[in-house]
């Protein structure tokens, strides 16, 4: 629902906001105090049609803003569309601000949540949160698409129509992936062959997943190997085999540490206390030794062999080529190998899959026609109820003559759904039916689609005879009906009046009116007027008090008297009756 709206330099407002209630709320006022330019407001909020003129005299800009409460089916409509374009507020999912501003040099600054978007953008989103009658550019009701999902909705068909739009899945899946297997069957020959040779180079090489990095230390080995032996011999000689001397005698780091412990024994004999030391001599003796003779042996065991290093080198070639052929990593050529065989398993058996998911498509495009059927049955019986309601609305809106209904139709399509008769017809996830409404107001006058009907007063009518019994089928949070008395009596204006309060108990509804029978139905009730300001004209809008709103309704009476205040009294004891004996008012 809209919560509240904030307007500012728009035509003779210079600023105005309106807090709004949940259920029926009715503006009212004098002829031209303003109330139309707040309606023009909320369809420029909702990315409507914009003129510079709008723009108050002597101002740069014109600026609305909207806020709106979002139940929990609308806040998951919206996530996804928010949530791809950046808009979407996780701490509050159910709040939503929408904002427009006019500028006089001809830009206009559209916002959603305080970030800018395109005009597409906010009218894509306002175009699900108001539903404006009297403009058709923000009706929902006009756009041909949303009758047939009405309807569902009103005939409670919204199992039958899921479990049909499934079947339609999988068809279109069997459909997509014979259409590749067909394309891809005149390019088959050349494909295998492709393949067969990339299966067979891959798997001559005998790959292992993690021998790239051992032949990589094994050449770093073999290319190095003297240049290896050479600080081997080195390291083993100054560590245990000896390095010779001066004096033509070899001595090493273990000859020196045997050397410190013999020295230490004979010590220890003398003064006890540095056993510990000598222990840790014949210790460091031992390792020494010990890692001398581990030098020794990788010395040894270093080898020199030419032909071992060309075969390393023609391997690791070999998984370069590979890699840069089939992926960076032996793991993804081993991965590459797997996908082409498998594809080559699927060419090989193409004829077998193609024949069998031509038995599948003929069995699924069956199920379609059946449940298709079915659904199509029941719509029928649903449109009938529907066009009988909506016709007793009419008649008690003052308008017996109109006739509506909803005109059902299949498309014949060689490539459709089964169905009786012998005939296949064209489908898609809704179904196998084309539905418009049809209307006409007048008598003797041919039904012709609801979306081309003459808007005004009229039209505002039928629209509410439709809304009030697709109420809980039509998901648009807010309802404005503009120019809806026009035409209309008191009395009828009661049951017009009656009408749109009980629509508010699923909607939220803004009613413009010059009816007092009508204005009294309102929850919350606004009277907007238009005063002289230092030479300026501006429009204010209050929400009216009990006494306040009963000079108000006086006045739409003839005027402020005592007699007309009594008839107000009155009018608004008739309403709460009404109410009262209402049973079609749910508990708020």
């Amino acid at each position: 629902m809209l919560t509240d709206i904030s307007i500012k330099n728009l035509a003779i407002i210079d600023e105005l906001g309106l807090t709004l209630a949940p259920g029926f709320n009715v503006l009212t006022g004098e002829t031209g105090a303003g109330k139309s330019i707040i309606i023009d407001a909320v369809s420029l909020l909702l990315g409507g049609r914009a003129d510079g003129t709008l723009i108050r005299s002597g101002c740069d800009a014109a600026i609305v803003e909207g806020n709106f409460l979002l139940e929990s089916e609308l806040q998951a409509e919206l996530r996804p569309l928010l949530e791809q374009e950046g808009l979407d507020e996780p701490a509050q999912p159910e709040r939503l601000a929408l904002a427009r501003e006019l500028r006089a040099n001809g830009r206009n600054v559209c916002r959603v949540n305080g970030r800018s978007v395109a005009l597409a953008m906010l009218r894509e989103i306002g175009a699900r949160l108001v539903d404006i009658h009297g403009q058709s550019e923000h009706l929902s009701l006009l756009q041909v698409r949303s009758h047939l999902q009405l309807l569902d909705r009103f005939g409670g068909l919204a199992a039958e129509r899921a479990a049909l739009a499934a079947v339609v899945r999988k068809l279109e899946a069997a459909r997509r992936e014979l259409a590749d297997l067909i394309e891809g069957a005149r390019q088959a020959a050349q494909r295998t062959d492709l393949l067969n040779f990339q299966v067979k180079e891959i798997g001559a090489a005998r790959l292992k997943a993690d021998e790239e990095a051992g032949l990589l230390e094994e050449r770093t080995r073999l290319a190095n190997a003297e240049r290896l032996a050479e600080l081997a011999t080195l390291a083993a000689e100054a560590a245990s085999e000896g390095v010779e001397g001066d004096a033509g005698q070899k001595s090493s780091a273990a000859d020196l540490l045997r050397t410190a412990v013999q020295a230490l024994e004979r010590l220890v004999r003398i003064d006890a206390s540095r056993a510990a030391q000598l222990e840790v001599g014949r210790s460091l003796a031992e390792q020494t030794a010990e890692w001398g003779r581990d030098v020794s042996a990788y010395r040894d065991g270093i080898e020199f062999n030419p032909k071992r290093l060309q075969a390393v080198e023609e391997r690791l070639h070999l998984l370069q080529d590979l890699q840069r052929k089939y992926g960076a990593s032996i793991e993804a050529v081993l991965a590459h190998a797997a996908l082409a065989a498998a594809e080559l398993l699927r060419i090989s058996n193409t004829d077998e899959r193609v024949a069998h998911l031509r038995t599948e498509e003929a069995a699924l495009l069956a199920q379609v026609g059946a449940l298709g059927s079915a659904l199509s049955a029941k719509r029928s019986v649903a449109g009938k109820r529907l066009s009988a309601l909506v016709m007793a609305e009419l008649n008690d809106l003052q308008m017996s003559g109109g006739k509506f209904a909803a005109a059902m139709q299949m498309t014949d399509d060689a490539h459709g759904a089964p169905i009786e008769g012998g005939r296949c017809v064209a489908f898609d996830h809704s179904g196998i039916d084309a539905l418009e409404f049809m209307i006409s107001p007048n008598p003797g006058e041919p039904l012709k689609p609801l979306v081309k009907i003459a808007s005004g007063g009229e039209t505002a009518r039928l629209m509410l005879a439709l809304k009030g019994v697709l109420a809980q089928a039509d998901q648009t949070p807010t309802l404005i009906f503009d120019e809806i008395d026009q035409g209309l009596g008191g009395r009828v204006g009661h049951v017009v009046g009656q009408k749109l309060w009980q629509l508010a108990t699923a909607h939220q509804v803004l009613c413009i009116t010059h009816l007092p029978q009508l204005a009294g139905f309102g929850d919350a009730h606004f009277r907007v007027e238009k005063q002289v300001r230092g030479r300026r004209t501006v429009t204010s809008a209050a929400t009216l008090p009990a006494e306040a709103r009963l000079v108000e309704l006086a006045e739409m009476l003839g005027g402020d008297s005592a007699a007309n205040r009594q008839s107000a009294a009155e009018l608004l004891e008739l309403v709460a009756a009404s109410k009262q004996g209402t049973k079609a008012r749910k508990p708020r």
